[in-house]
Parts: C-alpha cells; structure tokens; sequence
C-alpha cells in the first residue's frame, strides 16, 4: 500500500500487529456473540452536510482533499492519504445521510455498513483496527443507530451488532497503547460509547472513566488549552467531551467531574482561537472551520465564559482593541508525542478586523501529509521571521518535528488601553547562532499595530520577515518600497510601512479552508544581519477616509 495507508506511522501497530493479525486472535480474542440492542442511545447533536450526502448516494467518496468513487466501496485506494483513510473508515460521514433522509439514504448506509463488515470487520487490519479510526467508527454507528439500523431486517441488525462486539473486544485490548493527544480522547470516547450503550460491557466504561481521569488532566492545561497548540483539534476534542457527557446523561450515570471542569475551561479558550469572522485562527496544522459548527460546539458546551486575553500554558496571546483582533504564538511547539500536525510557526500572527481577516497564516491540507505537510508547516508559510530560507523547527514529512526552539518565553503588558506582548525564541541558534526577538503593539482604537524584529547574533545571514494576506486583500507597494496599501474587501484601507529591510510583494497561497488552494498575496521584508543585533520595525495602520489616495506602483 502507498504511503498514506498501513506505512503511514499513524497506522504503525509496533510489535502487537504480528499478534492482532493472527487467525488465532481473530478467533479466540475477537470471537463470540454481540447483543441484540443498545441499551442507550446517546444524543447525536451535530449536523450533517446534504451536498456531502448527495455524493455518497452516488458512490462519490470525498474526504481530506481526495475523492474517489466506485461501484463498491473503495475501503483502500493505493493514493488515499492516512487522513482519507481514516475518515472514510471512521463512518463520522453517516450524518451526511441522515441529513438527506429518507429511505434512499437510510438503503446506502445500510450497505455501506454491511459492505464494510464484510470486506473489513472480520479481521483485524493496521488502518480499519486503528483503535482511534475503531472508535470513531463505535460512536458513528451508536451515534446513528436510529437513522440506519432501527427498522432494519433482523439479519443485518445481528450482523452490526456481532461486528461492533468483535470491535470491542479489540479497542478494550488495543487502548491506551501508544495514543497520545486528540487520538487517544477519541479512542476513550469509544470504549465509554461501547460499554454504555452495548449491554454486558461495564468493565469498558470503568475502564474509560478512569483513563479520562487521568488523561484530561495531562491535555487540558489549566489556562483550558489542548496541549497540542491546534486550534482545530482542540475544536475536535471539546466535541468529543460535549458527545461523552451525553452519554453519560443518557445512560443515567454520574458524569465524572473531570469531564465536565474540561468542558468548562476548554470553552472560553475555544473562543479565544476565534477572529471576527467566526472561524478559527491557522496555528499547527488548523483551519478556519465553519463558523456554524463552531457555534454548535459553544452551544452544546452550554459553558459561559468570555475570550480569554492569554493562555499561557500554550503560550498564545490575543490582542483586542476596537475592531481588531491580533493572535500571536509566542510559546514552545508541543512535546514529541504530541507534535503530528505541528507547524515551524513560532512568533507568527495573524490579524482580522472586523469580520475581514488581513494577516494570515497559510493553513494546512486536508490530508495534512507528504509536499503539502512540508510545505504548509514550513516557517515561511507563517507571518513571522525566516532566516537563510531555513525552518526555525525541522518539520517532518510525515508528521511532527525534530529540531525545535528549546526557549520560548513571553510577556504582555497593558497600559492606557494598549496591549504591549513580547517574545523570543531560539530556533535559529543552533544553524546560525541567532536569537529572534518580536515586540507587537496595539494601539486603544485598534488602527494602529506596531512591530519590531530583532535578531541578535552573527551577521551576514539573509532574513525575511513575511506577512501572508488574506486572498481577499489587495495589496500595493508604494513609491521607495518601504510601504505598502492593502485594501480589505469592504474597502477599508491600511498602510504597512517599513524599516530596516526591503520590502516586496510576492506570491503566496493560502489553505484556510477547503482542499484546493486559493491564491494570495505576501508582503516581505529582505535584508542582511548585521554584527550584534539587527533591528526590523513595521507598523499597520488604518487609512483615514481624510487621506487621499496613496500612489501605489504598477505591481500589485
């Protein structure tokens, strides 16, 4: 198989795999009967996509930025990335029949099911056994029990529930093993799924109780961040939280307290990933996601609480001030362990104003993987300093990092309305013996953010500081090359002007949402390191309806 399948290191079993794929174990540990019913339904509050459903009624398969289609299910295409694999096998897109409905829809679920259990849940196999892919796959079919299975023929109801009894008896096995971070939440949310909705399995659910007591404390920090630094996984999670305190509620059992303190502070700290428009900032390996479905999760939360200023366990700081809205990484990236979809990002940021993001990230690719991995998780692809075209962490290609800033320290200040943070890291002095210091400042009407780069070490190195647009920017240099015009979609205008380096405008892309990327702008200052330190300033500042028009260049 391609890389994206069973060699991708998500899909590495270690050792256990020469015992899981054995006949034996297929027949002594998997084998046995499966009950008759549920015991509990849990709640399902999360909406479909009708347009996605549509495609799978024609055999249209489209997830992580690949599509595939056949006849028969294409359960391992050669070129499916990990990520496609594990989301076609993980059956989450169910909900996307349901939300078509009727008995069309409920048909192909039906046999998308059975086609799975015969092609795949007999035995045990690196990527379908997956113990996350595994579990994902327990919750959908709980999860949408009374859409595909509760008017089905008694036949196929024996079929899936002697499947998902042989899959338990694997995950109950298989976790916690080597999981870590989101993986290993959405693997405990399986076991708590299967042993309390499916009847005889209460040592699953003791089980799954006391690995929540002893995992959320690890990831949820106390400022309320997932420790994996990704606003989209800690959207993920939060999700996986607000779906295991249903079922708890609708088995008639005690919630645990650790659940619902985790739901509680990851809330305030998921709107404070959020910028104006509702979706989310593009730190390690995240988009934007829908603005609805994070609305969904705030309300299903049912947690109060306002946008954090700072959470300082993960190290990122939010600027507010009138309209604008600054979010800066000015912490360590996450542990090996915890690193899959870490991004060389550090002191990057990104500003919205009002609804309109300005300053961006580039985002990531669905599949997350292989030339896209490389270069979306690049430090280049960032709105912070490169230096000599090289990564301030070294970003692997199938997930994680290797060399990486050992300190990263920050401040933040506020005086007179304005909010003054500070950071530095030390990426760049093993390769070249340079520390990078940024200072950002917003001013109390939120028009004016200041900036300053400092890069204190050898000289004669080649840097570039990058500030990536929003595809719905214009941008225009001005006569000198020290500034430049950005126009916002609704025809509000700002000016960056520069010191210390040359600026240009170039190329960029940008993958905050969707799976094809869109084409941008990016706004770079060059220049060379001089002895000691060298001194990069910039500022933004909003363009006054009083000002005439500024004289831009013919390149744009």
């Amino acid at each position: 198989m391609a890389k994206g399948g069973s060699q991708h290191r998500r899909f590495r079993p270690g050792p256990a795999g020469m015992l899981y794929g054995s006949a034996v174990y297929g027949m002594l540990a998997l084998g046995g009967g499966g009950p008759g019913d549920l015991s509990v339904v849990p709640p399902d509050p999360w909406p479909g996509d009708a347009n996605a459903g549509a495609e799978l009624l024609n055999g249209v398969f489209r997830f992580a930025g690949q599509g595939f289609q056949g006849d028969m299910p294409p359960w391992r295409p050669k070129a499916a990335s990990a990520s496609w694999l594990a989301e076609m096998h993980g059956f989450d897109w169910l909900r996307h029949l349901r939300a078509i409905g009727g008995d069309s829809a409920r048909r192909q679920a039906r046999a998308l099911v059975s086609a799975w259990i015969d092609a795949e849940g007999r035995r045990w196999t690196p990527v379908a056994w997956a113990p996350d892919v595994l579990a994902a796959r327990l919750c959908s079919w709980i999860g949408q029990h009374d859409f595909f299975l509760a008017s089905a023929d008694d036949a196929l109801r024996a079929k899936v529930f002697d499947s998902m009894a042989r899959q338990m008896r694997h995950l109950v096995r298989a976790v916690p093993g080597p999981l870590q971070g989101g993986a290993l939440i959405l693997a405990i949310k399986g076991l708590a799924y299967g042993g309390l909705c499916l009847p005889g399995l209460p040592k699953a659910a003791e089980r799954a109780r006391a690995l929540l007591e002893r995992e959320l404390p690890r990831q949820i920090l106390p400022d309320g961040a997932q420790v994996e630094r990704s606003p989209s996984v800690h959207l993920q999670v939060l999700r996986h939280l607000i779906d295991l305190r249903g079922c708890y509620r609708a088995a008639r059992v005690e919630v645990p307290e650790v659940l619902q303190h985790a739901i509680d502070r990851m809330t305030p700290t998921l709107r404070f990933y959020r910028h104006g428009d509702g979706g989310l900032a593009l730190f390690n390996g995240g988009r934007e996601e829908e603005p609805i479905q994070v609305d969904t999760v705030l309300g299903q939360a049912d947690a109060r609480g306002r946008p954090l200023k700072t959470v300082p366990h993960v190290g990122f700081e939010r600027l507010t001030a009138g309209r604008a809205c600054v979010l800066f990484d000015a912490g360590a990236p996450p542990p090996p362990g915890l690193d899959a979809r870490a991004h060389a990002g550090t002191l990057s940021f990104e500003m919205s104003v009002g609804r309109e993001r300005l300053v961006v990230n580039c985002g990531a690719h669905p599949s997350d993987s292989g030339p896209w991995r490389a270069a979306l998780a690049a430090t280049a692809a960032h709105s912070t300093v490169t230096v000599e075209d090289t990564n301030s962490a070294a970003v692997r290609d199938d997930g994680g990092l290797d060399r990486r800033p050992r300190q990263v320290d920050g401040s933040r200040q506020e005086a007179d309305g304005g909010v003054l943070v500070e950071a530095h890291h030390d990426g760049y002095r093993e390769p070249f013996g340079l520390i990078h210091r940024r200072r950002l400042y917003l001013s109390e009407s939120g028009e004016d953010l200041r900036g300053e780069d400092m890069l204190e070490g050898g000289s004669g190195k080649a840097f570039a500081v990058r500030f990536h647009l929003h595809p719905g920017v214009q941008a225009s240099l001005l006569q000198g090359g020290t500034a430049a015009l950005l126009r916002l979609p609704s025809g509000q205008g700002w000016r960056l002007r520069t010191a210390g380096g040359v600026l240009e405008l170039a190329d960029s892309v940008y993958l905050g949402t969707g799976a094809e990327p869109r084409k941008s702008r990016q706004l770079v200052i060059r220049g060379t390191t001089e002895p000691g330190t060298t001194q990069i300033k910039w500022a933004f500042r909003r363009e006054k309806k009083t000002d005439g028009p500024a004289e831009p260049t013919a390149e744009s």
